[in-house]
Formats: C-alpha cells, structure tokens, sequence
C-alpha cells in the first residue's frame, strides 16, 4: 500500500485556513484525478478541492462546519503501489479548482498565489462576510495553549497562532503581535475580542480602565435539548455551516456595530409603471427582460451623487470616513443558499438597459450557485426587494459596512388625494435604513425624498445619465 497525504493548498490571497462545507467522498471510496473530494469555504469563496491522483480514499480530515489549516493534512489516499513519492511537495501545491458563492457549486475559476508559501497575515473579510471562531462540538486544544478569559498574563507566546483573516488584520492594524495574545477561543483560537483585550492590558497591572469600566460579559451559547422524557429522534439536527452561517455573521456585525434608524415613506409609481410599459417592448426586441429594477437602480445613483456621504464607508481601524468616487449597487438575491449580493459594477455608468441585462446576468448566476467572488463584492450601496411578497414596510439591515440599504416593497392600489379628490393610485412603500453614526436623520430623509422624486417622474432621469 502507498500511503499518500494530500494537503489543503494555498488557496491564495492570504486565506490560512477554511471551513469544511460538504465532503464528495468518504473512506473506502475510489477516486480519479481531478475528480471533486471536498467542497472548502474561505473568507473569500467556496472552493472545490479536485484531487491530484486517482487512488483508494483511506481517511478524511475535518467534519462539516470545522475550520482546517492551509497545509494541514485533508486526505489520505492509498495509490495502490503508485509513485507517492513528494507527495508532501504536490500536496502543498495543489491547485484549488472552481469558486462559487458559497453554496457549494464550483464555477471553475479556482486560483492560489503562485508561490507555494503560506501566508501568515490574510486580509479582512469581505462583504461576503468572514468565517466564524469556532463551530459547537469542535475539538479543543490543549490547556497549555489556552488563557483564561480575563486573564493578565503577559508572558504567553504561541509561534503558530490560530486566527482568522479579519482577526490577523485587526491585529496589525492595531500593531500587536498575534504571537503574544493568549486565546480564550475553542480550538485554542484567538479572537477579535481577545486582541481587543490584549491592547488594553499593560504589562503588569491592569489599567485604568479596567478598573473602571467591567469587560464585556460572556454569553453562554444556547444548548437546545429534548423535552424531558423524549428521546433525541424527535430532533434533526443539521451542522450550522457554509453560506447560512456566514450570513449569521454578517448580520450579527451589522445589528451589533451599525447604529441603525429606519425611514419609511410611500412613492406614486403611476408614472413609473407608465414609462415601463412603453419601454419594455423596446427592451425585449434587444433580448432584455425590463423590470422595475433598473429604474430604482438609477434613481438611487442619482441621489447618492447629491448626497455622497450615503455612499460613504468608516474605516474603523483609521478612524477615517472614506467617500467612494465610485458607485456599485449590491442588488439582494435570494438562493437556495441562503440571501446574497451580486454587485451592479460602475452603475453611474451604465444605461438603464444595460443595468437591466447585469441585475438578469448576477441573479441568474447566483440562483444557479455560479456567482463569480468579484460579483459578490465591492457595493458601496445595497437595495433588496420582496417583490410580490413585499408587505407594507420592514427594517432592512444594512450590508455593512455600508452606511444605508433601501428596501422596495410590492406596488399596491390604494385610494390616495390628487388635486382634493380620492382617487385609485398605484403606490410603492420604501423603507431605507441607515447608519446613524454617519448619516442624520434629515440627511436620510432628503435621500429618501430625492430617490421618491425621481421614481415619481422618471423622465428626470433621462437628465442624470452620465
């Protein structure tokens, strides 16, 4: 027997470490080359790892929903007598083929850095989100390697730490060495909160500031039992994984570090609906299928330019408000999946037909679990829309670290006044939330306004076309 251990590759782009989304094999199974053995989230992409020979799988490293090593062993292969001969070497340089939204369906442009070596420092999460500490039910590491959370040691030091990008860049943002901050998280992991933490802790006694404002209190995770007298088959229980548990993350930054405030307001889309119609069959002689879409798209484009602090970003880690000079559109997606944001690129340069046939392109790639990683980063602004399930009005929540989101609701008849008279009007709630932090309430009110005032006469558009 030729026993062979093939490694999880560099992936690229700084990315150390990944979570197991679904395993395509199992021990005892045979494989060929290039055939698919494991599907691997990062913080950029889901990947899908081909293997690199064709043998008899013996072991598989990594459950669904744990977080494995750059070059740390994922399979082992019996090559039945074959050459494994620098297989350490093959292993560690491995392509990775085929990224996907994170679904796990491969697209096929897989790619790594090109030089072999491991990257110790990664950059911070996209707006895809970034990978969680550590799953329920992971494996710890030893005592030895593990703080105590509040502890005041000073003398720890750890050669290869455990952390994620967004972890290792606040880190060096912040100028401390991630070698010497003690982890409280499982697995022996380190946390943003414990580089937090580590700043604000000399060398010696506590500070200040600890002695006057208590740290945060650690919740305890919630463990879900039976009921009392009933066996487990009552439960199904499904790991909390891949691109659902990325949106947890994201969701839970958003809710938890932007202050967010809510402006609802009703828009007469009588005009709008009007201009659709005798566009639409324009549209279709050009192969393009024309929603409404579009027309919110260009109308928010138009007010971002007046008021260009919604299209701004806070760099927390300069402590700077950065205006973008750039205008792309996240248009929310709904997939098997999970909720999604393909990218509009460079909307204040595109025609409202060409607008429509990218919002086709994006969703029909991300429903299909084909979205390329570039269209799903990079908005400056995000709208998300329920279409005919829109309700009266929500509380959408802001892809931070945007500083706004506009949620479109379905477009109802409703009695309304024109002129002192009650008439049938087609109305169209918006609701928009914002980023109190950076955005006033009057500056959020003027948005809404100007993006209404456009949907209300879209002709006016035809004035802002760049």
């Amino acid at each position: 027997m030729a026993r062979w251990e093939f490694k999880l590759p560099d992936i690229g782009e700084g990315v150390t470490e990944g979570e197991v989304v679904s395993w395509l094999v199992k021990p005892g199974d045979s494989i060929k080359e290039d055939e698919p053995m494991v599907e691997i989230m990062t913080d950029k992409a889901t990947v899908t790892i081909t293997s690199p020979k064709t043998g008899k799988v013996l072991e598989t490293t990594g459950k669904v929903g744990e977080l494995v090593q750059v070059h740390s062993v994922l399979v082992v292969l019996d090559l039945g007598g074959a050459d494994a001969g620098a297989g350490a070497v093959a292993a560690a340089s491995a392509p990775a083929k085929g990224s996907s939204n994170g679904n796990g369906h491969a697209n096929g442009n897989g790619h790594k850095n090109g030089n072999g070596q491991k990257q110790d420092e990664g950059p911070a999460a996209t707006a895809v989100g970034d990978i969680r500490e550590s799953l329920p039910g992971m494996s710890s590491a030893s005592s030895a390697s593990r703080a105590p959370s509040g502890s005041l040691e000073t003398s720890y030091f750890n050669e290869k730490p455990l952390a994620t990008p967004a972890t290792r860049k606040l880190a060096r943002d912040l100028g401390i060495e991630l070698k010497s901050v003690p982890p409280t998280g499982d697995g022996g992991r380190v946390t943003k909160v414990d580089v937090e933490n580590f700043r604000s802790r000399p060398s010696d006694a506590p500070s200040a500031k600890s002695k006057t404002e208590p740290s945060s209190p650690t919740r305890e995770p919630v463990r879900i039992t039976p009921p009392a007298g009933r066996g487990a088959d009552l439960e199904e229980r499904v790991p909390f994984a891949g691109m659902r548990r990325k949106i947890a993350a994201k969701m839970h930054q958003s809710t938890t570090t932007a202050a967010h405030f809510t402006f609802v307001e009703e828009c007469d889309v009588a005009a709008l609906k009007d201009l659709r119609a005798r566009l639409k069959p324009m549209a279709e002689k050009e192969g393009v299928k024309l929603s409404f879409l579009p027309f919110i798209v260009k109308a928010v484009v138009a007010s971002l330019k007046r008021h260009p602090v919604l299209n701004s970003a806070l760099d927390e880690s300069t402590n700077e408000l950065v205006y973008r000079k750039y205008i792309n559109i996240g248009i929310a997606a709904s997939t098997d999946a999970g909720l999604m944001v393909p990218v509009v690129k460079e909307a204040d340069r595109r025609s409202i037909l060409d607008i429509a046939r990218e919002i086709d392109r994006l969703g029909s790639e991300a429903r299909a679990g084909k979205s390329k990683v570039d269209d799903l980063s990079g908005s400056t602004f995000t709208i998300t829309s329920l279409g005919a399930q829109g309700g009266l009005f929500a509380t959408p929540i802001i892809n931070f670290p945007e500083v706004g989101i506009l949620g479109v609701h379905q477009m109802k008849e409703k009695p309304v006044v024109k002129d002192g008279q009650i008439v049938i009007g087609n109305v169209m709630l918006l609701s928009l939330s914002f980023d109190h932090r950076i955005v006033d309430g009057h500056v959020g009110a003027a948005f809404a306004y100007d993006i209404i005032g456009f949907l209300e006469n879209p002709d006016r558009l035809l004035l802002e076309m760049a």
